[in-house]
């Protein structure tokens, strides 16, 4: 019986995010208007601060990538639900469980907040620079973050959808959990930069991955009722 159920849960989280790529293949004003808004975010902290200073340090580097990665995390993940009119939300609720919805909703918004996160490090790089000497502990950590954005900022999502898209209660409700987040995030950020050995970021990667986790699970848990109202 469990088995069953896995496996009508994996066909309907495949269905529900092939669904998701087909929608944006046929729109692409998301993906385009978030390479837009990193690529002229990015310009202008180039004009703000290599121009006027000449140069930018290791640490204003690291700070404005997140910020502006976390900015786009907002504006990608806020239209999750918003976007989807009521009837499409209830044509969804007869075919599909809330935890396969969560599920596609996370997983979805996570490939997306990577690839963008990813082309957004590209051009920063180009842009401003690129002082990271451990490069593959940086591009692991993006991913973590693209995750544990998309974990939190999708649920929240789902919640301020039900409360007729308020962004306030979206930011409130967002950031006792992003904050952390984020702290850990420049903090493994920091060490790539430095060219620290991959050990000196082991317990922040580890509680990343469980905040992480633990917003999965929450999400599993409370969705559904959050779904029938």
């Amino acid at each position: 019986m469990s088995h069953l159920k896995a496996n009508t849960l994996t066909s309907e989280v495949s269905a529900l995010i092939r669904k998701e790529l087909l929608l944006e293949w046929r729109q692409k004003y998301a993906l385009n208007g978030l390479l837009l808004y990193i690529v002229s975010t990015v310009l202008v902290c180039y004009l703000s601060f290599n121009v006027t200073l000449g140069s930018t340090s290791p640490i204003t580097w690291n700070t404005l990538f997140w910020i502006i990665i976390l900015f786009t995390a907002v504006n990608a993940v806020s239209k999750s639900f918003s976007q989807e009119r009521e009837g499409r939300q209830l044509y969804y609720y007869t075919l599909a469980s809330p935890q396969g919805i969560i599920i596609a909703k996370i997983l979805y918004n996570s490939l997306l907040l990577a690839v963008i996160s990813l082309l957004g490090y590209l051009v920063y790089s180009v842009v401003l620079g690129n002082p990271v000497q451990d490069h593959t502990l940086f591009l692991v950590n993006i991913l973590l973050g693209a995750i544990g954005f998309s974990c939190t900022l999708t649920m929240v999502a789902g919640i301020a959808a039900k409360a007729e898209n308020n962004a306030t209660l979206m930011a409130v409700l967002s950031f006792p959990v992003i904050l952390p987040m984020l702290i850990l995030i420049i903090s493994i950020s920091k060490n790539a930069m430095d060219g620290l050995h991959l050990s000196s970021s082991y317990d922040d990667m580890i509680t990343l991955a469980a905040v992480d986790a633990i917003v999965v699970v929450l999400s599993l848990l409370l969705f559904p009722y959050l779904w029938r109202s």
